[in-house]
C-alpha cells in the first residue's frame, strides 16, 4: 500500500484521527497493510505473534471453535472495528479458539505488533485515552448483547439482530433498507443462541406479515422500526 494511502486511512480511522498530521506519518511505518478475500482467514487467537487489527474497509466474522471442533459465530465486525489481542492480557482459554474470515469480497486491514502498539501509546496519551473508550464501548456492546440472550426471548433477539445489522449497514436509512447477504442462517443461529431451524421459521414468519423479503443474495428490511 503506498504510504499516502496508509497515511489516509490512519488519518479517517476513529482511532488515529486524535494524532496530528506528523504522529499519523510517523505511525505510516509501523502497522502491516493488508488485503484479503472473500472466505480468506485473516487471524487466529492463537498465533504465535499477537496482534491488534482494525479494518478499513470489508466485513469479517469472528467464528469460536470449542475443544470438541464446534464452531459458532461470535461477532461481526465492520469498518472502524478493532480486533485482535485488544486486552493486552496473557489470558487464554485453552479450551476455545477462535479466527477471523472476510466475509464481503475483500477486507483490507493493518494490524500492529502488540509490544509496537503498546509503545505508541505510551508516547500518546491522547490515542491511549480514545483507544480506552473505543474496547469500553465494544465491551459494553458485547455486555448488552449478553444482556438479550439471558432475558429476552428469540424471537425478540431475533428482531433486535436484524434492526442493530440494518441500522449499521443502511447508510442512515430505515426504510426499504437492503442488506447483503453475507451470513447463513447457522451463523445467525449462532449469533443469537438459536437454532438454523428456528432462524428460517423467523425470516419467513417476518417475511409472510410483510415486514421483510430475502433470498441468498440479500435482505430487504421494509421498514425498520417496525421490528422493534
Amino acid at each position: 500500500m503506498q504510504e499516502d494511502a496508509k497515511y489516509w486511512y490512519l488519518h479517517d480511522h476513529q482511532l488515529f484521527s486524535v494524532l496530528s498530521r506528523e504522529e499519523n506519518r510517523a505511525l505510516c511505518l509501523i502497522p502491516s497493510f493488508k488485503t484479503v478475500k472473500k472466505n480468506e482467514i485473516l487471524y487466529f487467537s492463537h498465533d504465535e505473534e499477537q496482534r491488534l487489527y482494525t479494518i478499513k474497509s470489508g466485513t469479517l466474522k469472528i467464528v469460536r471453535v470449542d475443544n470438541d471442533g464446534n464452531e459458532t459465530v461470535k461477532d461481526v465486525l465492520r469498518s472502524g472495528d478493532l480486533f485482535g489481542q485488544y486486552t493486552f492480557d496473557e489470558i487464554e482459554d485453552e479450551n476455545q479458539d477462535e479466527y477471523a474470515v472476510a466475509v464481503s469480497d475483500k477486507v483490507v486491514f493493518c494490524s500492529f505488533r502488540i509490544n509496537d502498539f503498546e509503545e505508541i501509546l505510551k508516547r500518546n496519551p491522547q490515542l491511549a485515552i480514545r483507544y480506552t473508550k473505543l474496547v469500553g464501548f465494544r465491551i459494553k456492546r458485547i455486555s448488552n448483547n449478553y444482556a438479550n440472550l439471558m432475558f429476552k426471548d428469540v424471537k425478540t433477539r431475533f428482531a433486535l439482530f436484524l434492526k442493530d445489522w440494518a441500522m449499521k449497514e443502511g447508510n442512515g436509512k430505515d426504510k426499504d433498507v437492503v442488506i447483503k447477504n453475507y451470513l447463513t442462517h447457522n451463523d445467525i443461529a449462532g449469533l443469537i443462541c438459536s437454532t438454523r431451524q428456528t432462524v428460517t421459521l423467523l425470516f419467513n414468519e417476518l417475511k409472510n406479515v410483510g415486514l421483510i423479503d430475502y433470498n441468498r443474495n440479500e435482505i430487504t428490511i421494509y421498514d425498520v422500526a417496525k421490528l422493534a
